[in-house]
């Protein structure tokens, strides 16, 4: 699963400690605690659906850390849960009906046995479970947008470097796909398209330049980070 329970935090450093421990040519630097990018208290968090083991209790106060190995959250109750970035595959500032927040989509992908390879697909279970973090202060979203970015970047996709293995499969002619003509109600099917409003009706794009955000204007490579988080409208 995704999301992993946890009753203490994960050990980790601030950046000013990474910086020291750098100056200072550290024995081993592999042994060096990831650094902590960000941490907002006065957070509540939903998950969709919902853990059993996760009440709304625990996720209605607590911090978020957003740690290079881990996203974590720790409840004011003192239960908590991380996930790894990885299992992050979509991120992004949402102005939905909960609120201001920061929308993720989790792949919580789960094997029926992770001590076997899997025999066939009914082995595996493919599935989504969405994550809403939602700080008391809602200027909180931009600092935890722009550290879970780049905590995420530092954990590409491993899938992406298996494809790349292979000289022959790393290249393709674009002349062997044929174009497609149809109209939008084609290519995509109706839950597609359900799919694909809700995400463009939840998801905000912090650097959209605008009469009131005149402040994003010289940051040009910040708006095409956003820009790639939100998915890709079919034409």
């Amino acid at each position: 699963m995704a999301v992993v329970l946890i009753d203490a935090l994960p050990k980790y450093i601030s950046a000013e400690e990474h910086r020291n421990l750098i100056a200072s040519t550290p024995a081993s630097f592999s042994d060096i605690p990831p650094v902590l990018r960000h941490k907002e208290d006065n957070v509540s968090i939903a998950l969709d659906p919902p853990l059993d083991t996760f009440s709304a209790e625990d996720a209605a106060n607590g911090s978020l850390y957003v740690i290079e190995s881990h996203l974590v959250f720790m409840s004011a109750t003192g239960r908590g849960f991380q996930v790894e970035y990885p299992r992050i595959t979509l991120h992004a500032i949402s102005r939905g009906e909960k609120g201001p927040s920061i929308y993720c989509q989790l792949d919580d992908t789960v094997d029926a046995d992770t001590n076997a390879e899997p025999q066939n697909d009914e082995e595996e279970v493919s599935d989504m479970r969405e994550l809403s973090i939602l700080p008391k202060d809602p200027s909180a979203l931009e600092p935890i947008f722009e550290a879970l970015s780049y905590c995420a970047s530092l954990h590409p996709d491993p899938g992406a470097e298996d494809e790349m293995d292979d000289d022959d499969d790393a290249f393709v002619n674009a002349e062997e796909f044929e174009t497609f003509n149809g109209d939008h109600d084609q290519e995509l099917s109706e839950v597609g398209r359900a799919a694909l409003a809700h995400l463009e009706s939840i998801i905000y794009n912090p650097f959209e330049k605008s009469e009131s955000a005149e402040q994003y204007e010289d940051a040009p490579e910040d708006r095409d980070q956003s820009a790639a988080q939100k998915p890709e409208k079919d034409n």
